[in-house]
C-alpha cells in the first residue's frame, strides 16, 4: 500500500475558518467526523486503506485542528458544526457522500442526516453523542456550569508540550489513549498539535473548547442531537464498544429510533482507532 498524502483546503463559513484534508481516491465521497479534542487527521492510516472503494474527506470540526479556534460556547452546536460540513461539501462539489462519525463526530454526522436527508446514502454512527432526555441527566450532561466530570478532565489538560514525540509517549502510556493503534496516535500528533514560535508545540484544540462541548448546555448538543434521530430515513448502522465508559443503553435507545439494532464490538469508546484492519472491514462491510 503506497501512503497517499492529502490535500488540505480552508474555507470560511458563518464568519469562520473551517479545515479539511482530501485523500482523494475512487468511488463514494465518504465524509469522516472525529471525536472531540481529535482532528481530522487521525483518519489519515485508515484512509490509506479505503482510497480504492472511497474519496476520503476528514474535517475538522469547528473549533478544532486547523480550524479556527472558537471558545464561545454559543458556537459550538452539533447543528452549527453540521452546516459547516455541508458548507464544505458543496465547495468540493461533493453533492452526495456517507458519513462516518465517531463520539462527538457521530452527533454531528446525525445532524448533517437530519438537515439534508436527501445528500446522505449511508450512515456509520460510532459511540455517537446523542442521548435521550433522561439518560442526559443520570450521566452528568446536564450541568451547564462547567461541573462536567469530562469538562474539568478538558481543562486540566497540558496544551504545551516540548515535542510530538513527548505527546506521543505521554498519550500512548496512559488512558483513554494507550489503547490507539501507533499509527493513529502519530497521526494525531502531526495534524492534532500545532508548532509555536518558541519551538514547543500545542493542542490545536483548546482545552477549553474541548470543555465547553463536553458541557453543552446553552448550545445545540447530545439531548438535541437524540431528538434529531426520530426523523432520519438514511441507512444507518450504529455500533458501539464491548469496554466503553458509556452505557449500551444509549446506543440501544439510538438504534430503537432509527428502527434498527445496535451492534456491540469489541474494544473501548475508541474501538475504531484501535485496529485498523477491523476500521477497514467496518467501513467497508456497512457503508458499501
Amino acid at each position: 500500500m503506497t501512503a497517499h498524502e492529502p490535500t488540505e483546503g480552508q474555507i470560511t463559513h458563518a464568519g469562520l475558518e473551517h479545515a479539511w484534508l482530501d485523500w482523494g481516491g475512487s468511488g463514494q465521497p465518504l465524509i469522516m467526523l472525529h471525536p472531540n479534542g481529535f482532528c481530522a487527521g487521525v483518519y489519515h492510516p485508515i484512509a490509506q486503506r479505503l482510497r480504492d472503494q472511497f474519496r476520503i474527506i476528514g474535517v475538522d470540526l469547528r473549533g478544532q485542528g486547523a480550524s479556527e479556534k472558537v471558545t464561545e460556547e454559543a458556537l459550538l452546536g452539533n447543528d452549527a458544526m453540521a452546516q459547516d460540513i455541508l458548507a464544505i461539501a458543496d465547495h468540493l462539489e461533493v453533492t452526495n457522500f456517507s458519513l462516518l462519525g465517531v463520539s462527538l463526530g457521530g452527533g454531528v454526522a446525525i445532524e448533517i442526516a437530519a438537515a439534508a436527508p436527501q445528500r446522505v446514502q449511508k450512515m456509520l454512527l460510532i459511540e455517537a453523542i446523542a442521548i435521550s432526555g433522561p439518560d442526559r441527566e443520570s450521566q452528568h450532561f446536564d450541568y451547564g456550569t462547567g461541573n462536567h466530570p469530562l469538562a474539568i478532565g478538558a481543562r486540566k489538560r497540558r496544551a504545551v508540550w516540548e515535542d510530538r514525540s513527548t505527546v506521543v509517549a505521554s498519550y500512548g502510556a496512559r488512558r483513554p489513549l494507550n489503547v490507539l493503534d501507533p499509527k493513529v496516535l502519530e497521526a494525531y500528533a502531526r495534524w492534532g498539535l500545532i508548532d509555536r514560535p518558541d519551538g514547543q508545540i500545542e493542542l490545536a484544540c483548546d482545552p477549553e473548547t474541548e470543555a465547553l462541548i463536553f458541557d453543552s448546555h446553552r448550545n445545540h448538543g447530545p439531548k438535541e442531537t437524540f431528538d434529531q434521530l426520530a426523523s432520519i430515513t438514511t441507512s444507518t448502522t450504529v455500533l458501539h464498544g464491548t469496554h466503553s465508559d458509556l452505557s449500551p443503553a444509549w446506543f440501544e435507545e439510538q438504534a430503537q429510533q432509527l428502527g434498527t439494532t445496535a451492534q456491540a464490538i469489541e474494544g473501548s469508546h475508541f474501538f475504531f482507532f484501535e485496529n485498523l484492519e477491523r476500521a477497514e472491514q467496518l467501513v467497508r462491510q456497512y457503508l458499501t
